[in-house]
């Protein structure tokens, strides 16, 4: 019998799972953000292994023909449905790739090695009965540090079709 962390047990009782965004172009690193090596993982492995402590299950995101590292079996991987529609896009791809079971999610782009389980904890507490909860800091949101409820999902394809493609506009 497997031991479930405290921390699994009351995330998974509102049914939150976890969107890792890993399909950035990353013009100006050079290289993909999600291979990046940070100690002994790539910055994609750590994510997936810190939010997987907290909620499942883990989709991750990528662009169409983007190499991932190895992943643990359970991860979901999808893909962009388009090229070039920013974290919107993987939002969608993200939202639509979740089992129908999991009402929410928690976003986050590949490139947050120093994720705190805590915060991520945190952020599904102060949901509530809200749509969205996002991180804000001196007035400026963070939509890639946020949960998103699935129901939201045809307001994403709303904007998408508009081509109004910041997640700020949610």
């Amino acid at each position: 019998m497997a031991v479930v962390p405290e921390r699994l047990r009351h995330t998974d009782s509102v049914n939150t799972g976890g969107i890792i965004l890993s399909g950035g172009q990353s013009t100006r690193m050079g290289t993909s953000k999600a291979l990046l090596p940070f100690g002994d993982e790539t910055m994609l492995q750590r994510v997936v292994r810190l939010l997987s402590t907290v909620v499942r299950p883990i989709v991750v995101v990528a662009a169409a023909g983007q190499s991932l590292p190895d992943l643990p079996a359970d991860v979901i991987v999808t893909r962009d449905e388009q090229q070039g529609r920013g974290p919107l896009e993987g939002l969608r791809a993200g939202l639509k790739a979740l089992p129908e079971t999991i009402e929410s999610a928690y976003v986050t782009s590949c490139d947050v090695p120093l994720l705190v389980p805590a915060f991520v904890e945190r952020m599904i507490a102060l949901m509530g009965d809200h749509e969205i909860a996002v991180m804000e800091i001196d007035g400026f949101p963070h939509p890639l540090s946020a949960i998103y409820r699935r129901n939201v999902l045809p307001h994403v394809e709303s904007l998408l079709a508009a081509d109004r493609l910041r997640p700020v506009f949610l």
